[in-house]
């Protein structure tokens, strides 16, 4: 405390009386208020910023990440960042307030902000995992790298994300299993979520099938698919002659389809184009073996080969 709080107390209650204490009384609470208020100020003007920062990608920068985002997928952004960030500057804005809050009364700060640095030393070493895992969230969350409900391949983890959380994601794969992924463990992502997902695959008739004939039988199949797919937002169409394989032609048919749909729509085109083929006579070449059987010529002078000389 300050000499005058010190003085007035070694004079006993009569000290107390004395008018120098109660300006350096009123001064310190004053202090005290004005730095409380800025705390409160800090927290409350924090928001509309964190409001500006974190909604932008509703606009026309969304578009420009490659993918359209649902509003409840922004909303549930915005507001997973902003409870974040703003939980970040209260901690901040408190550990300052109390700092100067105690050398406003009197108190050495410096051993205790020497032994909180010592100490966050200490648990950083400790938590070097952990520390990595809240910062590779955070950006994952920032930069909107996947968000749930999208199908993502995470190193050799594939499946559609149900949580992005600050330390962990969950991700569950085709067959029902739940992967946890720590964030600090996510080097590389794939998304599958985008516009539109690509179909192409290749369709291989016999050599002597003529080929010609097999993509206008081909597109024009498509053309008729092209008002019953709903899934389909391009094509399909027959890109032409891909390649000559060891038993037939190879011709490439693309398409795009919506997301999540790109392996049903390629399920159904390529029921439908066996079932063409089978109609229009066109060969599918499968792998298959032919077996020739020789006899041995018989040997002249031998009674017990077939076809020698009879007794």
């Amino acid at each position: 405390m300050g000499n005058v709080i010190v003085g007035a107390l070694r004079n006993g209650w009569q000290g107390l009386w004395n008018p120098e204490v109660w300006v350096y009384l009123g001064e310190k609470a004053l202090a005290v208020a004005l730095i409380l208020l800025g705390i409160r100020l800090t927290l409350v003007l924090s928001r509309p910023v964190f409001d500006r920062l974190f909604r932008w990608p509703s606009g026309p920068s969304a578009r420009r990440m490659g993918r359209s985002q649902s509003p409840e997928a922004l909303e549930r952004r915005y507001r997973t960042l902003t409870a974040l960030s703003a939980s970040v500057v209260r901690y901040v804005a408190y550990f300052i307030g109390a700092v100067m809050i105690l050398e406003e009364l009197g108190f050495k700060t410096s051993s205790i902000l020497t032994a909180a640095g010592i100490g966050g030393l200490a648990v950083g070493f400790g938590a070097q995992n952990l520390v990595r895992d809240v910062i590779t969230g955070f950006f994952i969350l920032f930069e909107d790298q996947f968000a749930v409900g999208d199908y993502v391949a995470i190193g050799t983890r594939e499946g559609i994300v149900e949580e992005v959380g600050l330390r962990v994601t969950r991700v569950r794969g085709f067959g029902g299993e739940l992967y946890i992924i720590p964030n600090g463990q996510i080097t590389e992502v794939t998304n599958y979520m985008g516009p539109a997902m690509r179909v192409m695959f290749p369709v291989e008739i016999a050599y002597e099938a003529d080929v010609d004939r097999a993509i206008r039988v081909l597109q024009a199949l498509f053309d008729e698919l092209k008002g019953t797919l709903a899934s389909l937002v391009a094509g399909p169409t027959v890109l032409g002659v891909d390649n000559l394989g060891p038993s037939g032609v190879q011709i490439l048919v693309w398409a795009q389809a919506k997301p999540m749909e790109q392996w049903a729509v390629a399920r159904e085109l390529k029921r439908a184009i066996k079932k063409r083929l089978d109609r229009e006579g066109i060969e599918i070449p499968y792998p298959h073996q032919t077996v020739i059987l020789r006899q041995a010529a018989p040997q002249a002078g031998n009674p017990d080969r077939e076809g020698g000389p009879q007794a």
